[in-house]
This record gives structure tokens, sequence and C-alpha cells, in this order.
């Protein structure tokens, strides 16, 4: 996928309100037979909407006139009208909800495609991304963004639009039929509400931003906290959590409450226009009839036309504040979509992997923080041989992994698998090939069967049970309450240290990918289930590469090979007796674990 270009923050409203348009516009053709549908019923509501007051008037009229003289017949003349009035406004009203049950089906659909291309941009973005993100703020800005998106389509197109049409119809036909100071006052009206509501809208719309980065923040904030419950128990920390919560909330609170003003502003400004205009009409109107140059049913219709315009209109000004929301809404969404992944994903060729030769070649890395990781960096890995990784904390380790996953991308050399560069081919073929035992293992919240299953969905149950023994899970298995559908909550805290790596390995072996990489695997084990795990991953890494992290350099004194690294430079390399022998390095770490016991510190819990 190639970087998208950063949306200007400077850029006009009105180019980015086109941009927004020209992305949301194949959305609204997937269902054009709908939208056109849709704007048929709207069309036809409209001109009823329109006749009902001439049908009220010619009523009226009729009734100020009748006398005795008048024959039988005639008497049920009011009561046609009368119908035809109940049924025109039946009409409106039935033909308006049509049209929202034909178009909901087109903004579901868009609402669903945006959500969908967010989440799948998000999973696309790179790793520094996820690591600055604030999940419960990220998670709120997609859903008021999508329901933006909804409530944009809906109103822009079926209330500004129609509402300006019967704007213009109502002007001409009073223009055509009644004196013009009638069209004078509505016109006057009209533009004096829209000025005044545009412009106390995008007066307010700062307050409207200022409330919604509250309330994700406040939602950022609970999450946080609640996922890190034990961390929050094992300090005592309940009332500085609730304090800090509550600091958000009261800042929540006081955004709010200068939104709810201005929104008082608003509709207080509004309501004076209307009601000024609506007195002037009808003082005229009345004006009028008593000279006799209008009927009391002309007073009944330009009542009827001030009710019926002015009830759109000031429709209109709560879809303006509120288009206006949602905009401040999808910006936020739109500027995730503009979020451009830092490793770009440009490789043509599929990774072919036919032996599983690893060469990191000079590879210098540093993160944003500027401190340089990897400092020229070669290292080879032969084809089927197990090499261990080994050195102080940041020294580059881990580091190396996340290159080899294409988390990051190194500033200078480069890395090959099989000779194949890794920018030179897809991430998802170099993922597939790829498979991880992290040092913190994060599961779904899910069964131990569906956690699993994560690596290969196609897997059978006898291939289930085998990696299982082979990760040692069988006594996991055996005392959970339901077996394979036992659930292990929420990032897998209802499971131990040891459980949760024990099984994070079982996942890797079921998926058996040609390279395989063992960051601090088994740091969470007691010695006997760590030998035991150990014998197994060199039993099934038999044939293929393997990487592996190790503290506890017991685990790894058979590897093919152990190369040491120290400030992000290769430093020594050897198998484990030809290292001792150098009095080096990795003699040092040797001694000083031997002399700590470090071998056994950590057991499983």
């Amino acid at each position: 996928m190639k970087a998208r270009t950063r949306m200007p923050e400077a850029m006009p409203e009105r180019l980015r309100v086109m941009t927004w348009v020209r992305t949301l516009w194949p959305y609204l053709m997937e269902y054009r037979w709908r939208v056109v549908a849709a704007l048929s019923c709207l069309l036809l509501a409209k001109l009823a909407s329109v006749g009902m007051p001439f049908l009220l008037k010619y009523q009226v009229d009729h009734l100020t006139t009748v006398d005795d003289a008048v024959s039988d017949w005639w008497l049920w003349f009011p009561l046609g009208l009368l119908l035809a009035y109940g049924s025109v406004r039946f009409m409106t009203v039935f033909v308006g909800e049509v049209r929202d049950v034909l178009f909901g089906r087109v903004t579901e659909r868009a609402m669903r495609r945006m959500a969908l291309r967010v989440f799948e941009h998000l999973h696309r973005l790179s790793l520094a991304f996820h690591l600055d993100r604030q999940t419960g703020a990220l998670q709120r800005d997609i859903e008021r963004g999508t329901n933006g998106i909804s409530f944009l389509m809906r109103f822009l197109i079926f209330n500004i639009g129609p509402t300006l049409i019967e704007l213009v119809l109502v002007i001409g036909i009073l223009l055509a039929n009644y004196p013009p100071v009638f069209a004078v006052i509505t016109t006057v009206a009209v533009v004096t509400y829209v000025a005044f509501s545009v412009r106390v809208t995008e007066w307010r719309t700062q307050y409207i931003r200022q409330a919604n980065q509250m309330d994700s923040t406040t939602h950022a904030r609970a999450l946080d906290s609640l996922l890190n419950y034990e961390t929050v128990k094992y300090f005592g920390a309940e009332q500085r959590e609730a304090q800090a919560y509550d600091g958000a909330l009261a800042q929540w609170e006081q955004a709010r409450r200068k939104n709810r003003l201005t929104l008082f502003s608003l509709n207080s400004g509004q309501a004076l226009i209307i009601s000024v205009a609506m007195a002037a009409m009808l003082m005229f109107a009345a004006y009028y009839v008593i000279r006799g140059e209008m009927t009391v049913g002309d007073f009944t219709l330009v009542n009827a036309f001030m009710f019926q315009l002015f009830l759109p209109l000031n429709l209109l000004g709560f879809v303006y504040r509120e288009i206006k929301a949602s905009m401040a809404n999808i910006e936020r969404l739109f500027e995730l979509l503009d979020e451009a992944p830092q490793v770009v994903d440009d490789g043509k060729d599929k990774l072919q992997v036919s032996a599983g030769r690893i060469v990191f070649d000079n590879v210098h890395f540093h993160y944003p923080t500027g401190r340089e990781v990897l400092n020229g960096l070669s290292l080879t890995i032969a084809p089927g041989q197990t090499v261990a990784l080994v050195g102080s904390s940041g020294a580059g380790k881990s580091t190396l992994t996340r290159l080899l996953w294409r988390f990051y991308d190194p500033q200078q050399g480069r890395i090959l698998i099989d000779d194949q560069p890794l920018t030179a081919v897809s991430q998802q073929s170099l993922r597939e090939q790829l498979g991880m035992v992290p040092q913190d293992t994060v599961l779904f919240n899910d069964t131990l069967r569906n956690n699993l299953l994560y690596a290969r969905p196609d897997a059978t149950q006898e291939e289930l049970e085998r990696v299982a023994a082979m990760a040692q899970l069988q006594g996991l298995l055996s005392h959970a309450s339901q077996g394979w559908e036992t659930m292990v909550g929420e990032r897998g805290l209802k499971l131990s240290g040891g459980e949760k790596q024990r099984l994070a390995i079982a996942r890797m072996l079921l998926k058996r990918p040609a390279i395989m990489l063992f960051d601090e695997a088994t740091s969470s084990l007691d010695s006997t289930t760590e030998q035991n795990i150990m014998q197994s991953i060199r039993q099934v890494s038999k044939g293929r590469t393997a990487l592996i992290i190790a503290h506890r350099l017991s685990t790894i004194v058979d590897a093919d090979r152990i190369a040491v690294l120290d400030q992000g430079r290769l430093v020594e390399e050897g198998t484990h007796g030809e290292l001792l022998a150098m009095r080096g390095a990795y003699w040092r770490l040797w001694q000083a674990q031997q002399s700590e016991g470090g071998e056994d510190a950590t057991a499983d819990h």
C-alpha cells in the first residue's frame, strides 16, 4: 500500500468536505436505485407539503361563506376537503418514512464500509503508531466518526437541499398570489436566520471539538485503568485512579457546559428571528383581511405556510449545527485514514523460503527517540540452524526480531531471507513464513481452543492435542472447568504467566512456520517445564531455521551457534564451548549467572 498524503491542517473546510464527499460517493452509488427512489419519495412529500395550506385555505373560505341557501350536496364539499387534507398529511408522513427505510440501507452500508476501511487501515499502520495510541480514545473516534458519516449523508441529502427547494417554492407562491411584503419578510427572515446560524455555529464548533476530545480522554483513562486492574491493586492506587478519572470527567463537564451554553445562545437567537418574522407576517395578513384584500382562508394559508416554512427552517438550523458537529467527528476519522504507515508494504514478490538462510547486512537502526540500537550489525544464520542471541538489556536482541517482522525498517543496511530483500516481498507473504513466541504473551478474550486455532483455523483436533502435549498444556486442560472451551479472560488474565507462555508456544508450533523466533519464550516457566519444552522446541525446529533470544544461558547451551550482542554490535559468535574458551563477553555472562543461580531464578506461578 502506498503511503497516503496527510491532509494539511490548513486545508480550507470546503476542500476537506469535497475530499470526504469523494471518499463517500462510491458508497452512495452502491445502492443507486435506493437513492433515486428515496429522492422520488422526497419530491412527492415536498409537493404534498406545499399543497396542504391550499386545502386548508379552501376549507376555511368555504366555511366562512356557506349559508342556508346553499344546496345540500355543496355541504359535502368541506368534508371532501377535510378528507383530502388528512390524506395529504398522512401521505407526507408515510412517504417520509418510506424514504428513510429506503435510504437507511445506504447509510448503514456506508457506516459498515467506512468502519471496515478504518479498521483495515489501522492494522496496516506501523508498530510505532500503535505504541503511541490510546485504545479507548481511538475506539471513540471511530464510533463518533461513523455515526457522523451516517448523519451527514442522511441530512445533507434529505434536509438541506429539500428545505431550500421548499423555501423557494413558498416565496414564489407568496410573491405570485399576495402583496410583496410577505415574500420580503420571508426572504429577510430566512437570510437573517441562516446568517445567524452559520456565524454562531462556527463560533461554537471549537467547544464541540473540546467536548469530543475530553470524551475520548475520559474513555481512554477509564479503559487504561481497568486493563491494568492488577497493577492498580498492587500499589493500592484505587483512590489515585478515581481522582485522575474524576479530573478528566471535570474537564469533560466543563467542555460540555460551554457547549450547552453556546447551544442556548444559538437556539434563543433562532427562536427570536422566527417569532419576529411570524408576528410581522400575521400582522400584515390581518391588516389585509380587514381591508378586504385577503380572505380569512388566505390568512390561514399564510399562517400555515409560516409554520410549515419555519419548521424545516428551524430543523435546518439544527441540521446545520449537527452537521458541523458531525464534521468535527468525521475530521478525526479521516485523520486516522490519512496516517501513513512508516513501513510501506510495496513489495511485489511473494517470499519463497527454500532453505531459510537469514542475513543481516550492516544494519543500522534507531527508534524515533533517536538512540541508536543497532550499529552496523552483520549476522548470517545458516539454513536449518538454531542460533541464540544473548547480551545485556538494550543490546538490540528484540529489535532484530522486530526488523525481521518488518515492524520497522532499518535506516541503513539490508535484511535478506534466501537472498530475497525483505523490502522486495509483501509483508503478508513474509509473515506467513515466520513464527513468533513473544516474551509478553497477550491472548484474546476467547476459549483456549480458539486462541490456539488463531495460528491455523483449519487445524484438526488431533493436531491441537499434539502441540498441547509438546507445550506441556495437558495439566491446564485437565484442570480447566470446561477443557478446551475454557475462557482465558481479557488479555489472558485468567491464566498464569507460565500457562500463557505455554499456550503461545503451542500456537507457534501449530503454525509450523519455515522460520521460528523465540523471544524469552520460557522466561515464565520453572526449570523442569522449561527443559521439557526446550526439548520439544528442538524437536520441532529440527531442519528449520530458529532464532532464540534468551536470558538464561542454560537453555541455549546446545544451540548450533550463539551470537553475543553488545551496544548494537556483534562482539562474539560460536558454540557454547567455543565462547567459554574465549573467556570474553559470553564467559562473563555465564559466570555471572552461575554465581547468582540465574538459571533457576524464574518459576512458573
